[in-house]
């Protein structure tokens, strides 16, 4: 495995790991208005095909913009892109079948637990833990408010496996930030997705084209929202905030998840749900700020060029 390289002094400071902060939290906003988007044409489309557009759709847009140099990627720079191939693949569609049993909010909140258990699992200090608590707190809210009506059992399990494949996708991303420059891994990783899925979504895409060839439109505005612009955000966060501080920052997803529903869907929340979003935005706002000041060691940065040089981000 090539070593790799130490970053500059300028990604050590504050700024580095707020702007990554900003970058995470925009990927969380285009994640959830796509997973809204998503949930109101499942009428129209299966969820394994929706996944297969979306994938295909991201893969396409970004293989165009970055134009990645195939033959310059090495061994571990393929082993990381085949491990966030397979997460994306997996959490995605597992996600999305979830999605289609229970409400947006309780599969958001279940997905959670994966990254929630990794951020503890990766701490260090105490504060981190008491941190992870708040949003524990939070969640739990959210939880517990979405179980108030009947739930699909299998929902509810396919929601938990989703989380465990969102932990493995925030590592694998982490891997492909060290390994390969620029967003070119991120366009590797889509298409490997996406020929994983090819045997799920292929008719039932198929099918629902043939039905309605309409649905490609919002099946594209998805893709853009959750793929191509949503991944795209998290892999450059991912190389100005370690992974501990992304999972943490990951539980603003339901919260998010609660507000795009009732923008897009009309759910209505309720004053626990409002707590809810307090309980988690403060526990992310924390995290940053005790991450800014007590972090001392270098963010991760992508790799894959001699050592102590850093390429810069596109």
């Amino acid at each position: 495995m090539p070593r790799i390289p130490r970053p500059s002094l300028a990604g050590l400071g504050s700024g580095g790991l707020l702007a990554g902060v900003l970058l995470v939290l925009c990927a969380i906003a285009s994640v959830q208005l796509g997973a809204s988007i998503a949930k109101t044409v499942f009428d129209r489309i299966d969820p394994a095909a929706m996944t297969l557009l979306r994938l295909a759709f991201g893969a396409a847009v970004i293989l165009l913009i970055a134009r990645p140099r195939i033959r310059s990627w090495n061994g571990p720079a393929w082993r990381s892109m085949l491990f966030l191939g397979l997460s994306l693949a997996s959490m995605n569609l597992i996600f999305y079948i979830a999605l289609a049993r229970i409400p947006i909010a309780v599969a958001v909140t279940l997905e959670l637990i994966g990254p929630l258990i990794l951020a503890l699992v990766q701490s260090r200090r105490l504060v981190d833990f008491v941190w992870v608590g708040v949003a524990a707190i939070g969640v739990g809210v959210i939880g517990v408010q979405s179980f108030t009506g009947d739930l699909d059992p299998l929902g509810v399990v396919l929601a938990l496996v989703a989380g465990g494949c969102w932990a493995a996708y925030i590592l694998a991303s982490a891997s492909v930030g060290r390994h390969v420059a620029g967003v070119g891994g991120l366009a590797g990783a889509l298409v490997i997705g996406t020929l994983a899925v090819l045997p799920f979504g292929l008719l039932p895409a198929i099918d629902a084209i043939g039905a309605d060839p309409s649905v490609l439109l919002p099946a594209f505005l998805v893709a853009m929202l959750s793929s191509a612009i949503a991944y795209g955000l998290e892999l450059l966060a991912l190389r100005r905030v370690p992974t501990r501080v992304f999972g943490i920052l990951m539980s603003l997803e339901p919260a998010s998840a609660a507000i795009f529903a009732f923008l897009v869907i009309g759910e209505v929340l309720s004053g626990w749900d409002l707590l809810a979003l307090a309980l988690v935005i403060v526990a992310s706002a924390g995290v940053a700020v005790t991450a800014a000041r007590g972090r001392r060691e270098p963010p991760p940065t992508s790799g894959a060029e001699p050592p102590g040089q850093v390429p810069p981000l596109p």
